[in-house]
């Protein structure tokens, strides 16, 4: 079976609600605008643990009664993915690494990171599993070399019957079989299924050199065998001078409520800073951006003075909470740990 892109039709959109977004009043239904202030997970500063330097990229899900933190983490080569749970979404406890590198893969010899597992994206449910053939599925990307987020990503699924061990399965995205937009690299991805279609949103960026542009696509399966990209990507593409979104329009995170979509992401702007952002639409490919800043970034000395970003949402209790990454700057040097904002105040 070719590794490569595998090209399907029947991917019909399904009809737009007649009931039209409202992007400034349904925005108000996505917002998260109280911050708790602090890191509710932090990277373990432990010699020799996977997670030693760095937590990143989280993604929030219940299973039964309990809560739990998919994460990646970063021990100075390169990420591996771990789990924690919790029974209030503050506070949280290591459950170890679940998803390791292998240094005979020739994909995961240095990096092996589960983005998110398929999961209910709509209001109440959202952050509820779903099984598919009685199993549960996430999306992978790893990078090519040692380091940080280095070369050029490939994406692929993954399958577990317990959340602790997982079976990787081969890749489905490579950056060379996409557009130019995405031909430097592919990075985190976020899973969803929808009316019989599976839809795999995805940021990439344009060059493997700096300085490059990240915007944001999908692609859309019905067996999750065969995929094709958007005719539209990217769906998400960069704003203009000044913006937010200037550099980098990044990891997309998408959920729905009533019959509005919203896609989370990240904006870059000209000053260094990295902002959670929204944009809302009335089907899975079509979004309009929100003037609103959904997460900021906080003053100097704060856990999130530099970065607010890569979104994680959770319905519970008539709250929204809303999981992000917080990059603060100590000594000249970045801070990564894991935050939360909701839609109550604390």
């Amino acid at each position: 079976v070719s590794l490569k892109m595998a090209k399907a039709v029947g991917h019909d959109l399904p009809d737009r609600s007649t009931e039209k977004t409202d992007i400034k009043n349904d925005a108000k239904e996505f917002a998260t605008p109280f911050k708790i202030g602090r890191n509710v997970f932090s990277s373990s500063k432990v010699p020799n643990t996977f997670d030693e330097s760095v937590v990143d990229n989280p993604f929030v899900f219940r299973e039964g009664e309990r809560f739990f933190l998919l994460y990646t983490g970063h021990d100075g080569t390169g990420y591996q993915t771990g789990l924690a749970s919790s029974e209030d979404l503050v506070h949280w406890t290591r459950s170890g690494l679940v998803f390791a590198r292998d240094e005979k893969s020739a994909y995961f010899k240095y990096n092996a990171s589960l983005g998110t597992i398929l999961s209910d994206h709509e209001y109440p449910n959202v952050g509820r599993l779903k099984k598919v053939n009685g199993r549960y599925v996430a999306s992978w990307h790893a990078y090519p070399k040692p380091g940080y987020e280095q070369g050029a990503a490939i994406v692929g699924l993954a399958w577990s019957d317990d959340l602790r061990t997982w079976e990787a399965g081969p890749p489905i995205l490579f950056p060379e079989d996409g557009g130019k937009w995405e031909r430097g690299g592919l990075y985190k991805t976020y899973l969803i299924e929808s009316e019989g279609t599976y839809y795999l949103y995805y940021n990439a960026k344009d060059s493997k050199e700096l300085p490059w542009v990240e915007e944001s696509g999908v692609v859309m399966s019905k067996d999750l065998v065969h995929w094709t990209r958007f005719a539209g990507n990217p769906i998400l593409k960069i704003g203009g001078a000044g913006s937010f979104d200037q550099l980098f329009a990044s990891n997309p995170c998408v959920v729905k409520k009533g019959h509005s979509w919203c896609l989370y992401y990240f904006g870059l702007s000209q000053d260094g800073k990295a902002r959670t952002l929204a944009a809302l639409g009335d089907d899975p490919t079509h979004f309009t951006k929100s003037d609103e800043v959904v997460i900021d970034v906080g003053p100097q000395g704060s856990i999130d003075d530099k970065y607010a970003h890569k979104s994680s949402v959770i319905w519970w209790k008539e709250d929204l909470y809303h999981f992000y990454g917080a990059v603060q700057i100590i000594d000249e040097k970045e801070e990564r740990g894991i935050s939360v904002a909701r839609s109550r105040p604390w």
